[in-house]
């Protein structure tokens, strides 16, 4: 911050026309009440009886908003004409091959959704929305912390070894966590939110990681999936396998494309526990 004192300021804003111009444009916008988060705050009247004369106002919003630009996966599937010719039994080796490669560009989808730093979930999450644990520890009055940061939390996201780690803080107080079945497999919960594996979030040298919370839906104004639909050759929504042809060789290849972004609508819908120690045991 720099500070000067108001009569120097004056002396060089007289020294300078565009300074003074620029000092009289600011003078002569109207004052405005601000709230917390520097938007104008909404004015309101309760309470009242008769006939006052009720507030005028308006709501604030983003001129110019953040545009997303869909990410993009790609690799080309190349495979001999022979092998898709003469070894489809017992299993049709162009749609196992297909499914492999879609399988490999998912996993990298996923990676780049948590790590991205253009719109991955631990670059997107807003100061206000991280905490540190208590103890270094993920412990249960953490992740209380954590989810009264935000209504209406969907899941929770965290590492195998996180989740372990807060399965032994569990073991020491004597508690037993409720689970849930997805897809046949029992998911633990807290609060009644369930957490859900994802090795996709790292694990630094110091074996420290971060926990995600999260408010999904559009509806609930929480975090969301962006995709393109009704792209050429889609086979599923937003992933295309594309022919390119055969060459000289005949080598058949596939351009193979996924596209996928995410954006958190509020700030609220994300909140990360930073720091969590996993390789402490007492």
């Amino acid at each position: 911050m720099l500070v000067l004192p108001r009569q120097e300021f004056e002396q060089i804003a007289e020294r300078s026309d565009s300074l003074r111009e620029h000092v009289q444009q600011c003078r002569a916008i109207p004052e405005q009440r601000s709230n917390k988060y520097g938007e104008k705050e909404i004015d309101l009247s309760s309470g009242h009886s008769g006939e006052p004369d009720i507030p005028h106002t308006f709501v604030d919003y983003e001129a110019r908003p953040r545009e997303y630009e869909l990410s993009v996966a790609q690799t080309v599937l190349r495979m001999h004409t022979r092998v898709a010719d003469l070894y489809n039994q017992p299993m049709n080796q162009t749609e196992q091959q297909i499914r492999l490669t879609v399988e490999a560009l998912k996993e990298r989808q996923e990676h780049e959704l948590v790590n991205n730093r253009d719109f991955g979930l631990l670059h997107n999450c807003e100061y206000e929305q991280r905490i540190q644990p208590h103890d270094g520890v993920p412990s249960p009055d953490d992740l209380d912390e954590l989810l009264s940061r935000r209504r209406g939390t969907k899941l929770l996201l965290a590492h195998p070894r996180a989740i372990a780690a807060f399965g032994r803080e569990l073991n020491k107080r004597g508690l037993v966590p409720e689970t849930i079945d997805v897809g046949g497999n029992r998911i633990p919960t807290w609060r009644g939110v369930p957490i859900y594996p994802c090795n996709k979030i790292p694990v630094t040298e110091a074996r420290t990681t971060s926990i995600i919370a999260m408010r999904t839906g559009e509806a609930d104004q929480g975090v969301i999936g962006l995709r393109a639909s009704g792209i050429p050759d889609e086979i599923e929504p937003s992933l295309s396998v594309r022919f390119m042809g055969i060459n000289e060789q005949a080598i058949i290849k596939y351009l193979v494309t996924a596209y996928y972004s995410a954006a958190v609508l509020v700030p609220d819908a994300l909140g990360v526990l930073e720091n969590v120690e996993i390789g402490r045991w007492r």
